[in-house]
């Protein structure tokens, strides 16, 4: 749980402790000449912060298509970044409750999110709580694994996941949708998107209402049904300038609320009555980019987030362990944790600031050079736990990076850069990164490899947090490499990928359990400090087959192996929490004929703990979950859908002791003109 979300407060007081080409329609394609029809290469640009073809990119990257969200109905980024490879998710209860992703046995605040150019990773905990973000006008995300800092900064330990929203297109487009099922779930949306003269546009907005589903699991004794009730709505905005240059404007904005639960006394689970959080978000980004030269151009990038979370713990709980109510008594709470459950109420504000001016100088063919600098300012706003007396804190960066990319013969391929951060709270930060590949166009084969250093600033909780905080923490650590090879068959029908990596994490921030001298006389005696150190190292394999036209075939595995080491009060190398060493993914997808397409997805996630000690009691065991999703055309403008969760009524929980959706199934229409 993170350290400041509102369901750890409730625990706190019981015990410290350049891009895709669009979709084309299947009738233009029928209608155009052959000859015409140009193949443009797929293209990324988060690995570089430059574009790049896929067959280029020398990182482990993967791309997730807009097209396909769609194709599957995939309702959530979490529920498609949990078929993703070499991630793990983690939800604390379904729709709405805290859900979060790590990769390559980081943790959650090791993967930097961003939203169109937007850090969104919460100042206070650190890492970006997925629960709210719909899949409404995504273009793609994209995947990079491994420490990212040279080109991003703080908290790209893990890896990093960038989302773009759509881009209009010529062809405008209209369209609505409406959904019902299970949980008594009710979702609506509609979107428009085109181009008129230099202005290109895309905007959607959607409902998404649901009820009756226990955060705690029903299967414990949970039986307080939660709703989920969620606003969202997006829009990109894109003017033509003269001489190639572009003025783009992106907002995202979403207001949701959910129930949830929490623990009644030393980790058991409790059903809490009255616990409720909202969340607004408004995120907001503005760009420019412009060639100045025919060899070097330039762009400028605006970005914010604004958070806010008004909640409240609820005022009684029922242990499930013992099936006692708790009544909310703060005279209870020290120093009989067991008997405590303590009412309380939160109005937090985040905001997240980002400025970055990067320049491209294109050095004769072989050679692109990249430089830029970036402002990053982070706030949080909450009396009471940032001290009364200053409750808005702030971190501030400035940052410079250089980055060089050599491409000789579209063979050999190799980049390389530095980068240097300066923090308000502690310092310099010094970060590189290495990358190399080898292509071999003949056999459609491509060797990489990469090596990287990484850091992670202490979050606002960490340094802040009033009888806890730690002001004297400095930044995690973490150094990660990792090799492997890309093999196209078939024509480039089969695509084969397997990979090695390594990562070591150290300096990392741990909540000491037990009092310790090196607790400023500020705290309580338990404070964060940097003392734990960690490895994960692992095998990644994935491949895409397209057997037939109408048949494509998906699948991956990783394998994680992951080591904590010890820590005062804690038991030392054992298995790293919530991270499972199994995982796997199979995704088909079949269209018997035009107007119909079916797909089925199956998800594995080995045995795993939910403590760092791996005692027996917090063991979790395997679980594999089966999701099918069909649609078909009526007409050219109204298609209907469906789609089963959780097909074979699979027991699991993600989390120890939160539920996961029984087998549920929606259906609906969809309206396109």
């Amino acid at each position: 749980m993170p350290l400041f979300s509102i369901r750890w407060l409730l625990c706190v007081c019981i015990l410290p402790v350049c891009l895709p080409v669009p979709a084309v329609q299947a009738q233009d394609v029928a209608m155009a000449d052959p000859a015409d029809i140009v193949e443009t290469p797929e293209v990324v640009v988060s690995a570089t912060k430059t574009p790049v073809p896929v067959s280029h990119v020398t990182s482990a990257i993967e791309v997730i298509k807009g097209e396909d969200l769609e194709r599957k109905r995939i309702k959530t980024v979490i529920d498609a970044l949990r078929l993703a490879e070499g991630v793990f998710v983690s939800s604390s209860g379904g729709p709405g409750t805290e859900a979060t992703v790590k990769m390559r046995g980081a943790y959650a605040r090791h993967t930097l999110v961003l939203i169109d150019g937007v850090i969104v990773n919460s100042p206070t905990t650190g890492a970006y709580d997925f629960a709210n973000l719909t899949a409404e006008n995504i273009d793609r995300i994209e995947i990079i694994r491994g420490a990212q800092s040279m080109l991003y900064g703080s908290d790209a330990i893990g890896g990093v996941i960038n989302i773009f929203t759509k881009r209009g297109t010529e062809k405008r487009t209209v369209g609505a949708y409406v959904e019902y099922g299970s949980f008594a779930t009710v979702r609506e949306g509609a979107n428009v998107s085109g181009v008129k003269g230099p202005f290109d546009f895309s905007a959607s907005v959607s409902r998404w209402d649901t009820s009756g589903f226990s955060a705690v699991n029903y299967r414990r004794g949970g039986t307080k049904g939660g709703g989920f009730y969620n606003w969202q709505a997006s829009t990109k905005l894109g003017v033509s300038l003269p001489k190639d240059g572009r003025l783009e404007f992106n907002l995202r904005w979403y207001n949701s609320d959910v129930s949830f639960d929490g623990f009644a006394d030393s980790g058991a689970p409790a059903d809490v009555y009255g616990a409720r959080q909202t969340t607004r978000n408004l995120i907001i980004s503005g760009s420019y980019e412009q060639p100045i030269t025919a060899w070097w151009s330039q762009k400028l990038t605006l970005a914010q987030a604004n958070e806010r979370n008004l909640g409240t713990s609820g005022t009684v709980g029922r242990n499930l362990n013992t099936g006692a109510n708790i009544p909310g008594n703060p005279n209870s709470c020290f120093p009989n944790f067991d008997a405590c459950f303590t009412p309380f109420a939160i109005d937090l504000e985040i905001l997240n600031r980002r400025l970055e001016w990067q320049h491209n100088v294109q050095v004769g063919k072989p050679l692109l050079l990249t430089a830029g600098y970036q402002y990053r300012e982070e706030q949080g706003d909450a009396v009471g736990f940032f001290g009364s007396a200053n409750p808005n804190r702030r971190i501030a960066s400035h940052a410079g990076f250089g980055q060089a990319q050599i491409n000789i013969e579209d063979r050999l391929l190799l980049t390389g850069g530095v980068r240097q951060d300066n923090y308000n709270v502690f310092g310099d930060a010094t970060t590189y990164r290495v990358t190399g590949g080898f292509l071999v166009p003949e056999t459609g084969t491509k060797l990489r490899a990469s090596y990287g250093t990484g850091f992670k600033a202490p979050s606002l909780n960490d340094l802040f947090f009033q009888g806890f905080g730690n002001p004297n923490l400095q930044p995690e650590k973490s150094k990660s490499a990792d090799v492997g090879v890309d093999q196209r068959f078939l024509d480039g029908k089969l695509k084969v990928s397997a990979g090695y990596f390594w990562n070591r994490f150290d300096n990392l921030i741990a909540f000491l359990s037990v009092p310790s001298l090196s607790c400023p006389a500020a705290s309580f005696g338990f404070c964060p400090i940097n003392i734990a150190s960690a490895r994960a190292q692992g095998v990644e394999t994935s491949m895409s087959y397209q057997i037939l036209q109408q048949l494509e075939v998906h699948a991956q595995y990783t394998m994680t192996v992951t080591r904590a080491y010890a820590v005062p009060g804690q038991t030392g190398n054992t298995r790293l929490p919530r991270w499972p060493m199994d995982q796997a993914t199979v995704g088909i997808g079949y269209q018997p004929i035009d107007a119909a397409r079916i797909n089925l997805d199956y998800r594995f996630a080995g045995a795993r703990y939910n403590d760092t000690a791996n005692t027996t009691a917090q063991k979790q065991g395997s679980f594999g979950v089966v999701n099918l999703s069909g649609s078909y055309d009526v007409t050219r403008h109204w298609q209907v859908f469906a789609r089963a969760e959780n097909l074979f009524n699979q027991k699991y929980e993600e989390v120890l002791y939160f539920g996961a959706p029984i087998r549920s199934v929606f259906g609906g229409v969809k309206f396109t003109y």
